[in-house]
């Protein structure tokens, strides 16, 4: 385990999942820009899910090149990535269930978003999160959800539209079980390290 710890921590792999998270952010506003260019101004920042969630990870990496704890993105990357991580596996696999098509982009959604959420748990053993930060980002999180499934502003599967009801509350359990994960893991409020 501790050899494992070492590993994460060197900069090579931190230099290398920088480069990742930082392409995969970028590709995911790329894939997002359909859908932000009819989202009303007011709800812009809440849309695009996976790349914000990759977005604050890169920021937690650059924290930890820094040898800093950013613990506000800490939170909000390790319950981010999680949630929109899993989610998307489920939301990609459910559509191959009603299609019966399975696609290449499908496969690498499962594949890239199946190690979103694998991160964000890898390096919680170095997150520093304390009770603030972790408040900030369920609240972050669960107004999120409003913002999709009130406002209708969740990312667009055309073939699950007619589910829409049980998918929000799917996501309202995922994003409680997400939050629970972060305190178990996550949260240190006794433990520091340079932060912000």
């Amino acid at each position: 385990m501790k050899m494992i710890k070492q590993l994460l921590m060197q900069k090579s792999i931190l230099w290398l999942l920088l480069i990742i998270n930082t392409l995969g952010t970028i590709y995911g506003y790329i894939w997002y820009e359909h859908q932000l260019i009819e989202t009303p101004a007011i709800f812009l920042i809440f849309v695009p899910d996976s790349p914000t969630a990759s977005l604050f990870f890169v920021v937690v990496l650059v924290g930890f090149l820094l040898n800093k704890n950013f613990k506000y993105f800490e939170a909000l990357a390790m319950l981010t990535l999680f949630k929109y991580g899993v989610w998307a596996v489920i939301m990609n696999i459910l559509t191959f269930m009603e299609t019966g098509n399975i696609t290449a982009p499908a496969l690498m959604l499962i594949v890239s978003h199946g190690a979103m959420a694998i991160q964000g748990l890898l390096y919680s053993p170095f997150y520093r999160i304390g009770k603030r930060h972790l408040i900030f980002a369920a609240i972050w999180t669960l107004h999120n959800d409003v913002i999709d499934y009130v406002y209708g502003m969740m990312p667009s599967y055309g073939s699950l539209s007619e589910y829409m009801d049980h998918i929000g509350y799917f996501t309202f359990w995922l994003s409680l079980f997400s939050i629970y994960l972060v305190f178990r893991f996550g949260y240190k409020p006794h433990r520091s390290r340079k932060t912000t």
